[in-house]
């Protein structure tokens, strides 16, 4: 069993105490997260706009920084692995296939199919760049409502993956495009750094936005 570590201290990953078992079960002590899974409020919302999606998505490219600094790949990261703190703040959880990796080469074919990436849908080998793609589809997702490449069949999921020109609809705002266009690179190597995520303009703007309009309104929260 893969978990975080019990070190793991970053505000945007849900913590392990610690845990216990016995004969029949494992028993995980977590960090609490009242409001659930951030799936539920997309689902319910239909789509997020810019600005909540970049807080998000800021939230969440912070903490991959970290698990990469520790040589942790999550191979997993989508909404439903996502969840919400008491004030509305994203929690990375489910390291079920998460891997310590510190050579960063890795096979293993795992992960949820509208997320893989095409060198791990090739059965290629691959390194951290899939949670790079993974944090493509996710921005994607929230902006639009699905995932870019999603289809009923799975082979044809695939085929969209590693064949698919990006498209986007009309609403979907110009730096929004750039930023997730520059994720969804096929060739692993040619994709967005992580430090690259945070300094874009579709993250600093927005995030910057939504300090001077909480600043203008006297809401200390920041709530998404």
């Amino acid at each position: 069993m893969k978990l975080a570590p019990t070190h793991s201290s970053h505000p945007n990953t849900l913590r392990l105490y610690g845990y216990f078992y016995d004969e029949a079960r494992v028993y995980l002590i977590l960090e609490y997260a009242p409001r659930g899974e951030l799936y539920k409020e997309l689902m319910r919302c239909g789509r997020f706009d810019d600005r909540r999606s970049a807080d998000y998505i800021r939230c969440v490219t912070d903490a991959l920084k970290y698990l990469h600094k520790k040589k942790v790949i999550h191979r997993d990261i989508k909404p439903e692995n996502l969840l919400l703190g008491l004030h509305g703040e994203v929690k990375i959880a489910d390291f079920g296939w998460s891997v310590h990796a510190p050579s960063s080469r890795r096979t293993t074919l795992c992960g949820t199919l509208d997320y893989l990436p095409p060198e791990m849908v090739k059965k290629k080998e691959y390194n951290a760049a899939v949670d790079l793609w993974a944090l493509g589809v996710l921005a994607y997702e929230f902006l639009v409502g699905k995932p870019p490449f999603e289809h009923d069949e799975e082979e044809q999921t695939k085929k969209n993956i590693t064949e698919r020109p990006l498209e986007f609809p009309e609403h979907v705002s110009e730096n929004g495009r750039d930023f997730i266009s520059k994720l969804l690179v096929k060739d692993p190597s040619k994709r967005m750094s992580l430090d690259e995520a945070l300094q874009h303009v579709w993250l600093a703007e927005e995030v910057d936005s939504e300090v001077t309009n909480n600043a203008q309104t006297g809401d200390d929260d920041m709530k998404p």
